[in-house]
């Protein structure tokens, strides 16, 4: 098997299980607080909310210092510190006393993290270039079914075993996935500058900072579309059907069928992103899930609501690795780590913001509305990113001209 097919292979498994391991905690995170010694319910929500939270705050504070020095040491000795780093914090977080120090290795965790930016920086320097599309779309796919797979896993070892089991199912999974950097990965990659660039040689250094900017707000914009219903898709379901058994099992097949749809398109898109260029993917992905969202504040079932999901799922799919690509062909190759960095962070921003955000909107105004807020601003993010690339085609046909 050629390196560059190998090494996405690797990648597609630590990010995996790094997403499922940094998601299989929210399901049961209240129960575990509880059992931690906190009893009030409104308790339980602030910690909730703390201890979740906290890790993708650090993670994006982190994010750029890790996409440096992966631009100065390379790619896989980041994938290693975060997938070991990783796996130790994780297995600690088995034999907590109390929520103090499971907020402290939780933020520890953030702080270690960066195997998916680093292994997104891996995939595109090392990947042929007409293969780019493609491997992005794949290795996207590797995070997406850990992000949702992970609570269901959470759930299930917890239902058989316990919670604090739980994480030490995850830790030996990550151990699994340091051994499988350390012993396949190859990398080819010598260092551009001895010592990191400032802040703003870094931005001299990209060919159009519009487009990055755009970019970033892109990433920041899809993660908020995507995190402000999540929390609230149990309680719609309720709504929807307030007599339903199975609850739990009907929300989680809602979430789930976004997943599965994201896993079914992505590899495709990217294929056809390498054919007519990634932009285009992304503009009409924006389009696409930004109607889409409209209908699903009408929906009378959660089948009706289960079937727009699905249809949203393909429409995303072409988002993420459309960026990536977009970042990678925007970014000189001894700033890519960096760039690739600053993304991720906008990633964590939006995850963070999004969950914050849905669940304050819902309180004040509704459900309803956070699926209207989330349709504009990705009308308007399309809008956006299309002004740019106009622009952009028009710059080069006028200096091709002179």
């Amino acid at each position: 098997m050629e390196n560059w097919k190998r090494n996405l292979f690797v990648c597609w498994f630590g990010s995996f299980v790094t997403a499922a391991g940094m998601s299989q905690i929210s399901p049961m995170l209240p129960l575990y607080i509880e059992q931690l010694g906190v009893h009030a319910t409104s308790d339980i929500e602030k910690w909730s909310g703390l201890i979740f939270g906290s890790t993708f705050l650090i993670s994006a504070i982190v994010s750029p210092i890790w996409g440096r020095l992966a631009d100065k040491k390379g790619r896989k000795l980041m994938l290693l510190r975060a997938s070991l780093g990783m796996a130790i914090v994780v297995f600690m977080m088995a034999f907590v006393q109390n929520v103090y120090e499971l907020l402290a290795l939780r933020m520890l965790m953030g702080a270690v993290s960066g195997y998916i930016s680093a292994s997104v920086t891996l995939v595109a320097t090392q990947t042929p270039k007409k293969n780019s599309g493609w491997a992005l779309g794949t290795l996207s796919t590797g995070s997406v079914s850990g992000g949702l797979l992970g609570p269901l896993m959470g759930g299930f070892i917890t239902e058989f075993s316990g919670i604090r089991s739980c994480f030490v199912v995850t830790s030996l999974l990550l151990l699994i996935a340091f051994f499988a950097v350390l012993f396949l990965i190859k990398e080819e990659f010598t260092p551009v500058h001895k010592t990191p660039l400032a802040f703003n040689q870094v931005w001299k250094l990209v060919p159009d900072t519009r487009l990055l900017i755009s970019l970033f707000a892109s990433t920041f914009i899809l993660q908020i579309a995507n995190m402000s219903i999540q929390p609230l898709i149990t309680v719609y379901v309720k709504e929807l059907s307030p007599h339903a058994s199975h609850l739990s099992m009907i929300a989680g097949m809602v979430v789930a069928a976004a997943g599965l749809a994201n896993v079914i398109a992505a590899p495709r898109l990217g294929k056809l992103a390498d054919r007519i260029g990634s932009r285009k993917i992304l503009i009409g992905a924006l389009i696409v899930a930004g109607i889409i969202f409209i209908p699903q504040a009408f929906v009378k079932t959660p089948w009706e609501l289960m079937g727009l999901r699905f249809c949203l799922g393909l429409a995303t799919a072409g988002l993420l690795p459309s960026i990536n690509n977009l970042v990678r062909k925007s970014a000189p190759d001894e700033i890519v780590g960096r760039v690739f960095g600053y993304n991720q962070s906008a990633q964590y921003i939006g995850t963070l913001g999004g969950s914050v955000l849905g669940g304050q909107m819902a309180a004040f105004f509704g459900i309803h509305y956070v699926f209207f807020t989330t349709s504009a601003l990705l009308l308007l993010n399309a809008l956006w990113v299309y002004s740019i690339n106009h622009i952009g085609i028009r710059r080069r046909t006028m200096s091709h001209s002179h």
